[in-house]
């Protein structure tokens, strides 16, 4: 292996994060649930294998400030390895996973792997592809939920991704949004400057030895 992901710059100067192909089965417990998550590491799927730390924040903020998950239709966008949006539907909600086309094997395998034994709550969660700013409008507008845990890293997808949830959000959708505070990808610009143009956001919660912040975002009624 010549290549290896790091949670400070996860986009090494190599085409490939993994030279190898190789996977790695964890167990985290979260909200009271146990998610058994394989990560499939190889050059094909890069960042989407692996289970960043914003997406285990976004998870425990759900629990510490009671978020109401069962009951809500939620989209998740690139949701990698799928911990946040499975962890949702086993809490009862209805979600749709969604990322590129070459991460969605590894989200179905981590949803079969995750049913519990006397079946979903609700339904079992939707795979589908979603490419930012290409076929967004295939979605419906009319989510509860919409969320997004370390995506927030390649500033050349930024007006992709906020023309994509503006649509998502278009029936009032409220969107929660976890990322590490990477300024080598301008992670910061993205809510400074440009999820301001067409959403109202609020940072709720900062941690700052993960250097990882969780926003709230709602879409303006003047965008």
């Amino acid at each position: 292996m010549t290549c290896v992901a790091d949670e400070d710059d996860p986009f090494p100067d190599d085409d490939c994060l993994f030279s190898e192909t190789f996977s790695q089965d964890n167990v985290y417990s979260l909200l009271g649930e146990e998610l058994n998550i394989r990560q499939v590491f190889g050059a094909n799927l890069g960042v989407a294998a692996s289970v960043w730390e914003a997406a285990l924040h976004l998870c425990r903020y759900f629990g510490e400030q009671s978020v109401q998950l069962a009951g809500k239709r939620i989209i998740e966008l690139g949701a990698g390895t799928g911990v946040v949006g499975i962890l949702a539907a086993r809490l009862g909600a209805e979600v749709t996973l969604t990322d590129l086309p070459l991460a969605l094997p590894q989200l179905e395998a981590n949803v079969s792997a995750n049913m519990p034994s006397s079946g979903w709550p609700s339904s079992p969660p939707a795979v589908l592809p979603l490419s930012w700013g290409e076929d967004h409008m295939n979605f419906p507008s009319d989510w509860d939920l919409v969320l997004c845990a370390d995506i927030i890293y390649l500033p050349e997808t930024y007006p992709q991704l906020v023309e994509t949830l503006a649509h998502l959000c278009k029936n009032g959708a409220l969107v929660y949004l976890s990322s590490k505070m990477r300024k080598e990808h301008k992670t910061p610009s993205f809510y400074e400057e440009h999820l301001p143009r067409r959403f109202n956001v609020e940072l709720m919660h900062r941690d700052d030895k993960q250097n990882n912040n969780i926003y709230k975002a709602t879409l303006r009624t003047d965008s």
